[in-house]
């Protein structure tokens, strides 16, 4: 799995956001998209919130790409 790290510039970051500026969708639909079927993990749990709150210390992971929110 690659591990990446992403830098908190304010308290928190939507899940949907997140998804974009990793790159791991093009759009904030395709973004809602990918969390509704259910393929996007959060500290090793299924999300289905699309604008669920990521901090700092979350885990992020999709398709083989974790990211360490700092």
């Amino acid at each position: 799995m690659a591990k990446h790290t992403f830098q908190l510039s304010q308290e928190y970051i939507q899940l949907n956001q997140l998804l974009k500026v990793m790159g791991w969708a093009m759009t904030g639909g395709e973004a809602n998209v990918i969390i509704d079927a259910g393929l996007v993990k959060v500290n090793g749990e299924i999300e289905w919130r699309r604008r669920n709150k990521i901090y700092s210390g979350f885990e992020v992971s999709y398709e083989g790409e974790l990211v360490v929110v700092e």
